[in-house]
């Protein structure tokens, strides 16, 4: 079935906020459905829109990212986006791609089982949307221009919000704090999504275990668990059975923060899961493991062999600043890179350069590995690699070609976590550790079975993960960390996936109203 969505209208206030309210809106579809959206900006900034994790099959022209799959829709300007759910089934998001946008300009897609099919779990007997997001006491926009110029980390968060709300544990001027109602003995399907701009998220709900079913629109084994941590840009369907004594519980965020002597948003935001009575407060979370479903109807279909493999080392960097001293550690500037290739955003979008053969634009040259080995998460690194190379390189993959990609953290300045996302394309977490990545003795430990299917994945502190997909989706991709310092700073990078010999497996023509620079 196609759904046209009329014209979806994004304005700017202090803010930008999307149909004009403050409240995140909702896509909802089944599984196989078609959907166009016909956005007009008649905002003050420019704009794109990413519908993230959905695969796009051949058109990347309505994936989103600017200046990598189109030139944002200036103020006052159309564009229309088609979007085709294929394989995707669960709970999914839609952000802004260009700067800070997506702080405010964002919400949820949910996706369910094709029509006449049922979920893989027993049915709920209601559903809830939580959307974890954050609020500033100013201009998103301004923030993230002072941190540019000023070359440190950006201003943090006043506070974080469930559902728009922060909840009881903020002196806010105006009460407010989300809650849901539930029956004692009934089953509901809480669909979650990390939305905030840097911070990975512990989540609970006190006195009650949770069943992960799904992440970012794929099922996964059912796991029970007393808590999540999610990263951004991850989204989450958890079980909830409303079976303790009738009261009020707190639902609980906070943030999971690794990189010392660094300001972060240490604060709580809550909700109230609501039978009657009293409330207490969450207990602490811990990190769950996935499991795919690997089952008739929802199968795993990861690649047994591979004929590319790709090593790539995430770090955090220092650079010189020209005259006077950044706001960033030892007086630089934060910047950050893949392999020692910090990406430069070129002036016109890089899917509009390759299918147009414009020279100049990117460089097709970036290396499958890191130019120089070393001890990745060793203490003391030498100060040379704090300065990364500045490019606009991407990786050309040949259709089908089965890839190995191996993420390693690095403690470059300092390690973090790094929560990856791939457009355009859903992968298999084969295997994951902590330290170096050992490339004779970790993949005999793959798993490749029932690997976890997912478009975000957290690579941990001075750590590794290894992912594998089938490169069947042609178009130009793109590749970066989710936490949204790290992209600006140069954490990115860019697959282009060539035709196959088939039309049906060719990227489709651009469309007519793709916006121009």
């Amino acid at each position: 079935m196609v759904k046209v969505v009329g014209l979806f209208v994004l304005y700017a206030l202090l803010f930008y906020s999307a149909n004009g309210k403050t409240h995140h809106h909702t896509f909802v579809s089944s599984k196989g459905d078609k959907m166009i959206i016909k956005v007009y900006n008649k905002g003050e900034h420019n704009i794109t829109l990413h519908w993230h994790g959905v695969k796009q099959p051949r058109n990347p022209w309505s994936d989103g990212p600017a200046y990598i799959t189109q030139c944002p829709i200036q103020p006052r300007k159309k564009y229309t986006y088609r979007i085709h759910f294929t394989t995707e089934e669960g709970t999914m998001w839609w952000h802004a791609h260009l700067d800070w946008t997506r702080a405010t300009v964002h919400g949820a897609i949910i996706i369910y089982p094709k029509r006449g099919s049922l979920y893989p779990f027993p049915h709920p007997h209601g559903e809830v949307l939580i959307i974890l997001g954050e609020w500033w006491k100013k201009d998103v926009m301004e923030i993230e221009r002072n941190a540019t110029i000023a070359g440190g980390g950006p201003l943090i968060s006043d506070a974080y919000m469930i559902n728009g709300q922060p909840g009881d544990l903020y002196p806010c001027s105006k009460p407010g704090t989300f809650k849901v109602t539930v029956e004692h003995g009934k089953r509901y399907l809480l669909r979650i999504v990390n939305a905030v701009m840097n911070d990975k998220l512990f989540f609970a709900i006190a006195k009650h275990k949770m069943k992960l079913v799904g992440t970012d629109g794929c099922y996964t084994k059912p796991l029970e668990t007393n808590y999540i941590m999610i990263t951004p840009g991850q989204s989450m369907d958890v079980l909830l059975e409303a079976n303790r004594h009738p009261s009020l519980y707190y639902m609980a965020a906070s943030s999971y923060f690794t990189i010392v002597d660094t300001e972060f948003d240490n604060t709580i935001t809550t909700a109230i899961l609501q039978y009657n009575g009293l409330y207490h407060r969450s207990p602490s979370p811990l990190m769950p493991h996935l499991l795919s479903l690997a089952s008739k109807d929802h199968p795993a279909r990861v690649p047994l062999k591979v004929d590319t493999k790709l090593f790539i080392t995430l770090s955090i960097n220092l650079v010189n600043c020209s005259s006077k001293p950044c706001e960033g550690p030892y007086g630089k500037r934060f910047s950050a890179s893949l392999n020692n290739i910090s990406f430069i955003t070129p002036s016109i979008d890089v899917l509009r350069a390759y299918y147009y053969r414009l020279d100049g634009v990117f460089d097709k040259d970036f290396p499958s590995k890191p130019p120089n080995a070393f001890n990745y998460t060793g203490n003391n690194l030498p100060q040379n690699l704090l300065t990364p190379d500045f490019r606009t390189k991407v990786t050309v993959l040949k259709y089908n070609a089965r890839v190995e990609l191996i993420l390693q953290g690095t403690n470059v300045f300092e390690g973090d976590n790094h929560p990856f996302h791939l457009h355009g394309y859903s992968f298999y977490v084969v295997g994951w550790g902590f330290g170096n990545f050992n490339p004779r003795r970790d993949p005999l430990r793959f798993n490749l079975i029932d690997p976890p299917e997912q478009t975000t994945v957290g690579v941990p502190r001075n750590g590794w993960v290894a992912i594998r997909f089938r490169a069947d989706n042609p178009g130009v991709w793109m590749m970066h960390c989710h936490i949204e310092d790290h992209q600006e700073w140069g954490m990115k990078s860019v697959f282009v996936v060539k035709d196959g010999a088939n039309p049906q497996a060719q990227i489709l023509p651009p469309p007519h109203d793709l916006p121009e620079c």
